[in-house]
């Protein structure tokens, strides 16, 4: 809608003020305003864009007219505008129209003459023309149309010339107006839209036909059921949600779909997954899953609602724009009272309603009740749902109208709702009960129902919402008054302390073990110093579990402690022998296994002696990981395989999921890949079955899965497993998760992945294991953007991050960041020149003197180093002797260098890392290309090539083709003597071009004319097809050609 129809909109429908105003739009539509691009992509409307064109034939055969409906703001007007873009290229005219909302007094015909007027400004001769052998027509154009007083040229518009129209003004001074024969109008146009496809397919639009006068909508008849005989086709659009039970377009609809020529199709809300393009388009920067699924529910598939949310989420913090209200309420404009005040109580309920509920929440008769829904539903603001209820035609409706409400109408509407259903009048969930009874201020009875729509939530696996029910219990139980009352109206007693270690419990389920730590450390902090030591211990217990689940073994070792000391005193009990289970974890990762043991015996005996089926499970893992230290792997995954059996027949599914991580972790280490994986999604698949994809190695087990996929080749099932589209996970897992998808990333190019980098590196200093995680991939794709410096600087903050967190700097982990980092540095130091060159030698060899340092290498806690350590250490050997041999810092000898190739390919085959083999290969060809071996370097390159064409690993793909030699099936740049070996001569010249010899330099060394090695020169740029020396030296360095004899010789 323009502002000038928006404001006509809310003003008096006085039939000669609406005339002015439109009279004014008119000039309006004279004046040529540049067209501004969209501020959003089309996005998801491909198909119907298809269709909407092949119905008109812009390609094909012309003279079909589509009518095409939607609700407000889904796109019609970007449709519309690509159909007209289409047709333009394909070569037809357009002419556009508008119909607008100037209530009664609407001037007849408008989105012709806006299109006649159009087609004057862009046309004037064709205009001329037209209006010369057709008075009707030019009657039509803007400027005829418009006051005598208002003419921008009152000689171009003389008085005689203005046509007159039903329901237009006669102010003071206005000529009288020649009456124009209506079947005479229709001809005339019709013909002039045809003479206008003579010389081209003319298409016409008209925006906005639920706007239109009853004459416009005649004409637009007219033309429908008449044949043109030239190509026009005419594209209409209107507004389905406008339209109520009487509007005057829905008869004509109904007759314009009955004729042949004309399709109506029905613009739906774009699908989620579209939506999510456009506002992930809309908003670039890292937008959390949690807030662009919020967005995604209010927009309800809306693309306009979209655009205004993203806005409003930048500005507001994500409340509703009083803009967005003011047009969603304007819909309640055209309701009675009856139907008002049937719409604002069922605002108070949500988007749906049951007929039950509103009925006690509107407190009118049934019959006024009645009468309100079929208004209400009739100028489609509600909708019927089922047999028994309402719901707002879209959420964001329900929203406004929920914000319009006054407080005491608000809190009127909630405590009936609040009545009925704790009366059980009505059918309802504890939750609905909870929410109308606080907004009541009904303070005890939102305590009770909050409690109870936790305990349902956790029932049904939501823990999520548990957390927040309970969350609201704590808050009202703060307060002594309300404690009170809530335990006088009872006939339970409310425990704050059982209720805050439940409400820990659903946060360390949901993800949320921060809040988990902060429910129960607020509680223990309440607690008077007389309370009882069970008390204390059950929330230092729940603090414990909190701070395992962040990984802060220090903290959980402190609280878990504290716990056993104060239960050591109370007589044996369920809760000791949790603690102690717990406490044998925690030793167990702090590598103090004989401590670890001994907590498990006693917990193992507590667990027999009270039957908890599931702590006995849980303590059969922990002793299952102290066997797999102890070099018994074999012995181990018995007793895990075991102890999972033992927990699912009792249904303790919380230590199923921890024996199901720890198996496939179990696999991994052995590198048995398959076995790894089955047990990694088991236990994903077992977290979603209960509800709690987020808890404690559930979404762990997940990542694991993507990451083997990963490592097996599987990257399309990696990407699927750790795609979080639709989830809404916690921020620190989506991290986590985000994190293990940036290898993907980085194997195939996507520097768009580079987006999430800011928001990661905040997490790293936080998460170690998001910090490994995301750090040789980003690494990687810093280097493939160009940017070298911030790809070593990612290294050093993911190693120091890292190093402050664990206290333990040469973590695991580093060993694969030491090899990322020295192979981009051997791929810079093939462009670079001396200087960088001897930079880039420097740091990485000290880098690898740091990490190859026996005493550092030491595998910590005892346990020996598996297959992917292996591989990646037999990596950065290679790499170091790569870098070294680029460089020319004491490179290593040839033999040396294919050896250390050859056994990084190897254990990596051994590992089944299928990209990293194929990388490894690619580079062990360069080496033996160096060599002489072409035919060996061919192989290897094909091989590599095989695998990195099936994974779609594009930088894999490019680095192999500089890799390409004589005979090579990859592409050679274009050069008429690329096939051309070099000769000796040229070879020796090579390697002093490389170290920095001018030609004289060159001549004297090897006892030849300056000319004769210009002519050597010349002969090594042709057969590289390089452009000058930096880049045949570079060209050569990737191909290994500057061998270890030839490059002692030029430099002696």
């Amino acid at each position: 809608m323009t502002q000038t129809a928006a404001r006509a909109a809310t003003q008096p429908a006085d039939s000669t003020v609406a005339a002015q105003r439109a009279l004014s739009a008119l000039s309006a539509m004279m004046v040529d305003v540049p067209s501004q691009p969209p501020l959003s992509p089309l996005v998801g409307r491909d198909e119907e864009i298809r269709r909407v064109s092949d119905l008109l034939g812009i390609d094909g055969n012309p003279g079909g007219h589509v009518v095409l409906g939607g609700d407000a703001g889904v796109g019609k007007s970007r449709v519309l505008a690509e159909v007209g873009r289409l047709a333009g290229v394909a070569g037809w005219r357009m002419l556009i129209g508008h119909c607008l909302d100037f209530g009664d007094g609407s001037m007849p015909y408008l989105p012709f003459s806006e299109a006649f007027g159009r087609l004057a400004g862009e046309s004037a001769d064709i205009a001329t023309s037209l209006g010369r052998d057709s008075p009707a027509i030019a009657r039509l154009l803007p400027r005829h149309r418009l006051l005598a007083d208002a003419a921008p040229d009152s000689e171009a518009a003389p008085d005689s010339e203005v046509a007159h129209h039903p329901g237009t003004a006669h102010p003071e001074g206005a000529a009288h107006l020649e009456v124009t024969d209506r079947s005479a109008l229709f001809d005339a146009v019709h013909e002039g839209l045809t003479r206008l496809g003579h010389d081209a397919p003319l298409l016409l639009v008209v925006e906005d036909v639920h706007w239109a006068d009853q004459s416009t909508r005649e004409l637009l008849t007219f033309c429908f059921s008449r044949p043109f005989d030239t190509p026009v086709g005419i594209l209409t659009s209107y507004r389905s949600d406008d339209l109520h039970r009487r509007h005057p377009l829905r008869a004509t609809l109904a007759e314009w779909t009955r004729r042949p020529s004309v399709s109506r199709l029905q613009l739906a809300p774009l699908s989620t997954a579209d939506l999510r393009v456009l506002v992930r388009a809309l908003r670039p920067e890292s937008l959390s899953e949690r807030d662009l699924l919020a967005i995604l529910g209010r927009a309800d598939g809306n693309p306009f609602y979209a655009e205004e949310l993203v806005a409003a989420a930048e500005s507001t913090g994500g409340a509703l724009p009083a803009e967005l209200a003011d047009v969603l309420l304007a819909r309640l404009d055209r309701l009675d009272d009856d139907g008002r005040l049937v719409v604002r109580a069922a605002s108070a309920t949500g988007r749906r309603v049951s007929h039950e509920l509103l009925a006690r929440g509107a407190g009118i008769d049934g019959v006024t009740l009645d009468r309100g829904v079929r208004a209400s539903v009739e100028a489609n603001v509600l909708v019927a749902v089922g047999t028994d209820g309402y719901a707002f035609r879209h959420a964001l409706l329900a929203e406004a109208v929920y914000a319009d409400l006054l407080p005491g109408e608000r809190i009127r509407l909630h405590a009936a709702y609040a009545r009925a259903l704790a009366g059980r009048e009505v059918a309802g969930t504890a939750a609905e009960l909870a929410r109308h009874a606080r907004i009541a201020h009904d303070l005890p009875g939102a305590t009770r129902a909050s409690i109870q729509a936790g305990d349902e939530a956790m029932a049904v696996g939501g823990p999520g919402e548990a957390v927040r029910h309970y969350e609201v219990a704590l808050e009202l139980l703060a307060d002594a008054t309300v404690a009170a009352a809530v335990n006088a109206r009872g006939t339970d007693r409310i425990d704050p302390t059982d209720l805050a270690v439940r409400a820990s419990a659903a946060a360390v389920a949901a993800g949320l073990p921060d809040r988990a730590h902060a429910l129960a450390s607020d509680q223990l902090a309440c607690l008077p110093a007389e309370a009882d030591p069970v008390s204390r211990a059950r929330l230092l217990h729940a603090i414990a579990i909190a701070a395992w689940s962040t990984d802060d073994t220090a903290a959980a070792l402190e609280r878990c402690a504290e716990a056993a000391r104060l239960l050591s005193a109370e007589p044996p009990s369920a809760l000791r022998a949790r603690v102690l289970a717990l406490l044998a974890r925690v030793n167990f990762e702090l590598s103090r296994d004989d401590e670890a043991a001994r907590r498990a015996a006693e917990a193992l005996a507590l667990a027999r002696e009270f039957d908890l089926v599931d702590v006995a499970a849980d303590v059969a893992t922990s002793l299952a990981r102290l066997d797999e230290r102890a070099g018994k792997p074999e012995l181990a995954a018995a007793a895990l395989r075991e102890s999972i059996a033992q927990a699912r027949s009792a249904g303790a599914t919380a230590a199923e999921l921890r024996g199901l991580f720890n198996l496939g972790g179990l696999h991994f280490d052995q590198g048995q890949l398959d076995a790894a994986f089955d047990a990694y999604h088991r236990g994903w698949d077992l977290s979603v079955a209960i509800g709690q994809p987020w808890a404690p190695y559930a979404f762990q087990s997940r990542t694991m899965a993507g990451v083997v996929a990963y490592i097996r080749g599987d990257w399309d099932l990696a990407g699927s497993i750790l795609d979080v589209g639709g989830d809404a996970p916690p921020a620190l897992i989506e991290a986590s998760i985000t994190a293990a998808r940036l290898d993907l990333a980085a194997g195939r190019g996507d520097l768009d992945a580079l987006a999430h980098l800011a928001g990661l590196r905040e997490w790293c200093i936080r998460d170690g294991w998001i910090a490994i995680t995301c750090g040789a991939p980003a690494i990687e794709l810093l280097a493939q953007s160009g940017d070298l410096p911030a790809a070593i600087s990612m290294h050093d903050d993911v190693v120091d991050a890292v190093t402050a967190q664990w206290q333990e700097p040469m973590f695991e982990a580093r060993i694969r960041l030491s090899a990322v980092l020295l192979g981009v540095l051997g791929a810079a130091a093939v462009r670079a020149g001396a200087a960088d060159r001897a930079a880039y030698a420097d740091r990485g060899i000290a880098l690898a003197t740091i990490t190859l340092d026996p005493g550092r290498l030491a595998r910590p806690r005892g346990r020996r180093r598996g297959p992917e350590s292996q591989a990646w250490l037999a990596r950065l050997r290679a790499e170091c002797a790569r870098l070294r041999w680029i460089c020319g810092v004491e490179p290593p000898e040839l033999a040396e260098l294919l050896d250390l190739w050859r056994a990084a390919v190897d254990a990596f085959e051994r590992f089944g890392h299928r990209y990293e083999t194929a990388r490894s290969r690619g580079r062990l060809a360069a080496v033996l290309r160096a060599g002489g071996d072409a035919a060996a370097a061919r192989t290897e390159v094909d091989a590599a090539r095989a695998e990195a064409e099936s994974l779609r690993a594009g930088p894999l793909l490019a680095e192999l083709r500089t890799l390409a030699g004589p005979g090579s099936s990859s592409h050679h740049p274009p050069s008429s003597r690329r096939d051309e070996p070099l000769t000796a001569r040229e070879n020796e010249v090579l390697a002093l071009v490389a170290a920095g010899r001018s030609n004289s330099q060159i001549a004297g060394q090897l006892f030849i004319s300056p000319k004769t090695v210009s002519v050597h020169v010349s002969n090594i740029l042709a057969k590289f097809g390089a452009s000058g020396r930096t880049e045949a030296v570079a060209i050569a360095r990737r191909h290994g050609l500057l061998t270890d004899e030839v490059a002692r010789d030029a430099n002696t």
